[in-house]
Parts: structure tokens; sequence; C-alpha cells
């Protein structure tokens, strides 16, 4: 195959990758198409195997994540031709991080079974990994993601995290590029074929966590409010009455509304408001959560979460913001001024806020974008007996991201072994149980109000006790081993 045939193929398979993620789900289709990238790779030279890795990773992130000129260029207001190059820019930014690792992998190892089997998924995770956190991190589109909730790959996200989930599918991926190939290992690859989805499906098994009390029943509100008419003041009486209504309506014990639900600073909502949505709340004893921003002196800004009702006021403060949405990177000042989104410079909340009490739970909560970055709230979720979200995601209209953004959530309960409530401006607003699965859900763009059941959980899975550690440390190691063997068979006569 000519190297603008690889080219070519290594692009259409990055592409390919994002059918495995939701909406679709066809969840082999990201496995195969890593083991097809990895077969490209099996004997080229680093230099030719990064240009393979950037245009994989172009394809994926042009297909996956171009809901960013809608962002941009819809509700952010930026020039469209602008929000294109934008979006361009990003996406073959984010693609060096594939490029990096099939680079790494080749300069480590010569051609054979340690750069298929070893080398490659170890050298996925720790670039994927990195990802996950440089320059304030995207880790959206990791491989694990695409594999939650139905996979039996899905079974290692309560013990290694997203992230050993991305390693099991990396190394499924490497043995069947090995199995493709001539040569040594073929047996060895087809062992592990089948023996990491059929651990994956025991471990799935197991259940790591265990109820504690009784179902506590659950109002989520759905305001599918337009981006664009959000923020209008001439909007604000309305917007602010119908979730105030929505709320008292309720017989739930605990009702959940979404983020900035009420588009106004603290300082601004009379006392009496608070008790108006509080006072029928306490009288079943329960509460109700909501999302507004909060103001403490000249440009100290907060997106923040607070619960009124029977149990003590509780507030929880956006940790991880957006880059260009909620905090501007230096030297990128001018890009932001192009754009017409509010409230664009806020302050991050403390890094080790621990769970609210609510309707006699304890609410590990996040706000939108940052659920992506399940380590973060690790701390919380240990003490925590239901996980919430809420979030909104009308930035990205009818596009890919609420879907995604769904699964992310999917693998944060299957991580933490814990229910999740997640209440989402025009959706998708979902009750999601311990194994990621969708209990109940509101569709995109309707308004109402999702009414269930959640069951607390309590109890520690090993990711809520180690984190991420492990499945980095395995990746290392991977690393280290492959490179070990490749140099031994370099050296012999």
């Amino acid at each position: 195959m000519s190297p603008v045939l690889h080219g070519l193929a290594a692009t259409g398979l990055g592409a390919l990758a994002v059918a495995g993620y939701a909406p679709l789900g066809w969840f082999p289709l990201a496995i195969l198409s890593l083991a097809g990238l990895f077969w490209l790779a099996r004997a080229t030279r680093p230099g030719r195997a990064f240009l393979l890795g950037w245009l994989y990773g172009l394809g994926l992130f042009l297909a996956g994540v171009s809901w960013i000129f809608v962002s941009l260029s819809t509700y952010g207001g930026m020039p469209a031709p602008v929000a294109v190059i934008a979006t361009l820019l990003f996406c073959a930014f984010m693609a060096l991080a594939p490029a990096a690792t099939l680079a790494l992998a080749c300069r480590l190892t010569a051609p054979g079974p340690a750069r298929a089997l070893l080398a490659l998924p170890g050298a996925w995770l720790l670039l994927e990994w990195t990802r996950g956190w440089i320059f304030s991190g995207f880790p959206w589109l990791a491989l694990g993601y695409s594999q939650a909730p139905d996979s039996p790959l899905a079974g290692f996200a309560p013990v290694f995290g997203v992230y050993g989930v991305s390693l099991a599918a990396a190394l499924l991926a490497g043995a069947l590029a090995l199995a493709a190939t001539r040569g040594s290992g073929r047996r060895f690859a087809a062992i592990l074929v089948l023996a990491l989805p059929l651990a994956g499906f025991g471990l799935g098994q197991v259940a790591w966590t265990e109820p504690v009390g009784e179902p506590v029943s659950v109002a989520l509100v759905q305001g599918n409010i337009a981006q664009d008419m959000k923020f209008r003041p001439d909007r604000l009486e309305a917007t602010l009455r119908f979730y105030a209504n929505a709320a008292r309506d309720s017989e739930a014990r605990l009702v959940v509304l979404p983020e900035t639900a009420f588009p106004v600073f603290r300082s601004m909502l009379p006392d009496e408001f608070l008790e108006y949505l509080a006072e029928p709340a306490r009288a079943r004893g329960g509460d109700v959560v909501f999302g507004l921003a909060e103001d403490e002196g000249p440009e100290r800004y907060f997106n923040s979460a607070t619960s009124v009702g029977a149990a003590p006021e509780g507030g929880y403060r956006k940790h991880h913001l957006v880059p260009f949405g909620e905090f501007v990177p230096w030297g990128f000042r001018w890009l932001v001024d192009m754009m017409s989104i509010p409230l664009g410079d806020f302050t991050a909340g403390a890094a080790d806020q621990g769970p609210i009490a609510a309707a006699g739970q304890r609410l590990a909560l996040n706000i939108c974008y940052e659920d992506a970055f399940g380590e973060e709230r690790v701390a919380a979720a240990r003490a925590a007996t239901l996980l919430v979200n809420i979030s909104n995601d009308a930035w990205f209209g009818a596009s890919l991201a609420p879907w995604q953004h769904l699964q992310i959530g999917a693998m944060r309960s299957l991580e933490a072994g814990r229910w999740q409530l997640r209440a989402n401006n025009t959706g998708i607003t979902a009750i999601l149980d311990e194994r990621g699965r969708v209990r109940v859900s509101l569709a995109p763009f309707v308004t109402g109000t999702l009414n269930g059941h959640a069951q607390g959980r309590d109890g520690l899975t090993p990711f809520l006790r180690w984190g991420n550690a492990p499945a980095i440390v395995l990746a290392a190691l991977l690393l280290a081993v492959a490179r070990f063997f490749s140099s031994r068979i370099s050296s012999k006569p």
C-alpha cells in the first residue's frame, strides 16, 4: 500500500472510530479502527508513524467533536469562517496525542510482537491520559468511553477507571493487529482476544458497592431554554417562574434543576424567592438543588450549585473550568473578544469540596464539562451515596455532544458504583444506575420533568481507592517490558 493510501486509511479509521461512541454505540468499531491503525504502524519508522497517528487523530476529532463549531459560531457569536478555522486548528492540535503515541512506540521498539502487544497499547494509554490533563485537559473521546456501558470491557471501569478500560481496549486492538500479521506471537494474541472480554465480563458481575437506605424519589427538570434566549433580560422573569413552579409542584423528595437554571447572580435573588423555592420542599422533608452564578466582589464569579430545603443549605462551586467559555487562557483574550458568551471569566472553586447533604442522601456534585475528569471528584464520590451532574448542553445544539456527554456520565457511575442524576437544560436529562445504564430519561429538546427513584449506595470500588494510578503504572510497565524485549532481540547477532 502506498504512503498516500496509508494516510487516507488512517484518516478514515479515525473517523470510523466515532461510530463506536454514543449515540450509535457500536463499541467494537472503536477497537477495530485502532487495530487497523496499529496494523498500519506495525513495521514503520517513527516519523511516518507520527504522520499516521496524526491523520488518525484528525479523522477522529473532526468527526467526533465538530460540535465545537456550533458552540463557537452558532451560540458563541464567532464569525463562521473564523469558527471553522478555530475548529480545524483545535482538532489538528488534539491529533498530536495519537501522533506522539505511534512515534513513541515505534521509537522504543523494533517491528514485532512487543510493539503490537505492549508498546502501542502502553503508549496509547499514557498519551491519552496526558491529553486528559495537559493545558487544562481534554479527555473527550478517550477510548474507554466507547465501551460504556454495554461492552464487556466496561467491567474494568470500577477497578481501573476509564483509562484502564482504554488500556484493555488498546491491548485488544494490539492483539487483533498482531493476529492479522504473519510471524510469532499470533497464538498469544488469539488468547488475549478471548481473555480480555471474559475478564471484563467477570469483573462486571462483581457488586463493588451496596445499597444504603430506601430509594429516594427524585425529579429532574429540563427547561429546554434555548441558549440564545437564556440570558435575555426580557426572558428572566419567565425563566425564574418556570423553574420555581416546577420545583414547587413536584412531590419528589429531591428536585434537581440544571446548570445556571437561574441565569442571574445569587446576590440578585431576593431571600423571599429562595424561601418560595425551599418551603414546599422542606414541608415534605426534601430539598431542591439548582445551578446559578455566585459573585464575591468585583470580577470574582463562580459557576455554582446550591441546595435549599429541609437540610442545611449546601453548595458546590465548579472547579474545572472550560477554557474560552469560563476562563481565558493566557494570550487568547483576542479570541474570546470575538465571541458573545456571557459571564465568560469565572473563578475556580476549591479542589477538595465534599458532598452536600440533601433529601437524606450525600450528593457528589459536578457541573457540566467537569464530569469528564473523573479522578478530580474521587474524594467526594467516596463519601457520597449519589452522583449529581447539572449541565447546559444547549451550547452544542443537536449534535453528538449531548450523547457523548451522557456516555461520559455512564463511565462515572461505573467507576464509582453509584447511581447518578443528570439534569440538563436541553437534554439529555437521565437517571443512571451503578452500572452506568440509563433507567429513565427525557429526549433532547423537550420541556418537562423526569420523575423516578434513585438508590443510594455505599462502599468503595478499587477505582475510588486508587484512582488512575494503577492504569498508568500498568501502561508504563508495558512500555518498559516492550523496550526490554525489543533491545534483547536487536542485540542478538
